[in-house]
């Protein structure tokens, strides 16, 4: 089941300029900025700024070119926050099992420490 966009959760308010937020990186179709409870030193949120609930919807929806200059752009940002060298993660949520909080498509860059194995030691003992 699709759901529809909401044109007032935290990230579109973010890009309409109605939230403050710390930007790293901005153009026409991309917004990056840090996030403000961080995971990690580095924890920057990239987000298009095309109406998308969630990763299933962008890569659903958006046009082919749209797709491959987000995620260029993805890398380019982690290289800009200095963290080609030593390495980073990337998360996306989608969806209410993988607890996605915001329905806006959006892309975590966590980096700046070891960041330890994928899941922790607690959930795959389960």
């Amino acid at each position: 089941m699709t759901k529809t966009y909401n044109k007032n959760n935290i990230f579109a308010k973010i890009i309409r300029g109605e939230i403050p937020a710390t930007k790293i990186y901005e153009d026409d179709k991309i917004l990056a900025f840090e996030d403000i409870t961080k995971a990690a030193p580095v924890h920057i949120l990239v987000i298009p700024k095309g109406q998308y609930v969630s990763f299933a919807d962008f890569a659903a929806k958006a046009k082919g070119e749209e797709i491959v200059a987000f995620f260029k752009k993805v890398r380019e940002i982690a290289d800009l926050a200095g963290l080609q060298e030593d390495g980073y993660r990337l998360i996306t949520n989608n969806g209410a099992d993988a607890c996605q909080t915001v329905e806006h498509f959006h892309i975590h860059i966590l980096g700046g420490k070891n960041l330890g194995g994928l899941l922790a030691d607690d959930i795959l003992k389960r």
